[in-house]
């Protein structure tokens, strides 16, 4: 099978490269493992909350001069600003054609998001359903704030969340109480407590009687509230409707925040994204593994999966996307780490003892976080020492930067794919304008 472009990998990195080749035209098709991270996300893209050097960061794009000058190699450093804004404006203009509404503060900093804990995450944007609470001004017209969970539901403790909340400064002249709302058929579904999931409780709700019966208990169950929180547990599509209904039945302001695993929040994302590449003729071979590739010199031109076994898919342009050591893009040995598909270089191998703090909460990251794929400015891989010319890599392959200290997972995912799709589609089209004209000049003669 020849393709255009194809990615391996199926999360944000690979989706949102997928889809910018998609549109382009290009003959496109993404092999998927399994479920992506987002499955394990909050739903939010976050783009840059803290530098290296651990300090806070309210507006993410400013900071940019004063990453490159602690991390040069870090991967906005070679993007750039204007590349990292153009993906990323790129990105939630594209959900918003999916449905999917992507929002930040007017004033192009940083907002807080509530975590199940009670705690706070800054990001960039948010969906629709989470309530964006202001960097200077936490708790900015609150006074009565309700944490809501459906009785029996494990995975949202919000007293938990509450006492939290309640010891934060800003909180201190808001009212916080908790409750818990009985579910419809609650007692049908308690065959297993495994089962009671938030995608179960979805389904339930997904019926607009049983959703009528809900609202009518949480309006007894909570009172007063100028704000609701509830854990998602709306459905991966119909999610926000699903919520702005239930507003309008109780009259209160709802936002959602993700529970453990699955998260409903981060599985819309990839929903939508999956479903918008499908639109747009793109191929998808879910629950497939790369497993080998052939190389002619500097040129990647066929790889091989599991499921095809000895059927090559070949393509012009292959980005590797498929994660870190979660997801197996990289693999720790007991003395090394490595890429375990291709065995391209690493950025740093160093001894396991240099791979982590002696305290697992360290202030600073955990060398591992950083190790990664070595890369040049255009994110080509090579393989000792040798540049493949056809080969990217994007998202959290890359080396030299943490997502989760820093707070740039979801925007160096979105920035590096959507990079490396611009790249494949002006060599796609440069090799077309060349042939057309070599035609032309084989018809003139």
């Amino acid at each position: 099978m020849k393709f255009d472009s194809i990615v391996i990998g199926g999360g944000v990195a690979g989706l949102s490269c997928a889809i910018r080749c998609a549109e382009a035209g290009l003959k496109t098709a993404v092999v998927a493992a399994g479920q992506s991270a987002l499955h394990f996300s909050s739903g939010s893209v976050d783009v840059l909350s803290r530098l290296p050097n651990g300090e806070a960061v309210a507006a993410p794009f400013d900071a940019f001069t004063t990453l490159a000058e602690q991390s040069p190699h870090h991967p906005y450093s070679k993007l750039g600003v204007a590349a990292s804004r153009d993906a990323i404006a790129w990105y939630q203009n594209m959900m918003e054609k999916c449905g999917v509404y992507l929002s930040e503060q007017a004033d192009e900093k940083n907002h807080y998001r509530v975590t199940p804990m009670g705690t706070f995450r800054s990001t960039w944007l948010s969906q629709q359903t989470v309530h964006q609470f202001p960097l200077h001004d936490l708790s900015q017209g609150l006074t009565n704030v309700a944490l809501v969970t459906v009785d029996g539901f494990r995975d949202f403790q919000p007293q938990l969340a509450a006492d939290n909340l309640a010891k934060l400064p800003q909180f201190a002249n808001v009212s916080i109480k908790t409750a818990a709302v009985e579910l419809p058929d609650f007692e049908k579904m308690q065959r297993n407590p495994c089962e009671f999931r938030s995608i179960d409780i979805s389904r339930v709700l997904r019926d607009e009687t049983k959703l009528h019966a809900f609202a009518k208990s949480m309006i007894q169950q909570v009172g007063k509230a100028d704000l609701v929180i509830l854990p998602a547990i709306f459905g991966n599509g119909d999610g926000a409707a699903t919520i702005k209904l239930l507003e309008g039945l109780t009259g209160f302001s709802i936002c959602e925040i993700p529970t453990m695993p699955p998260s409903l929040l981060g599985i819309r994302l990839e929903e939508a994204m999956k479903s918008h590449f499908k639109k747009l003729g793109g191929l998808i071979l879910a629950g497939d593994e790369v497993i080998s590739g052939q190389f002619d010199g500097d040129k990647l031109t066929h790889i091989f999966t599991r499921n095809h076994e000895d059927i090559p898919l070949s393509a012009d342009h292959f980005l590797m996307a498929n994660g870190s050591f979660f997801s197996k893009g990289l693999a720790a040995h007991r003395e090394s780490i490595e890429e375990p598909v291709f065995g391209l270089d690493m950025a740093e191998n160093s001894h396991r003892d240099h791979w982590y703090q002696s305290q697992f909460f360290a202030k600073q990251s955990h060398p591992f976080m950083k190790m990664g794929v070595s890369c040049n400015e255009h994110f080509q891989p090579s393989i000792k020492g040798q540049t493949i010319s056809n080969l990217y890599c994007a998202g959290a392959i890359l080396a030299h930067y943490d997502p989760v200290q820093e707070g740039s997972g979801s925007g160096v995912a979105i920035s590096t794919g959507h990079y490396v799709a611009e790249q494949m589609i002006a060599r796609s089209q440069a090799v077309q304008i060349s042939d057309s004209q070599q035609k032309q000049e084989r018809t003139t003669a």
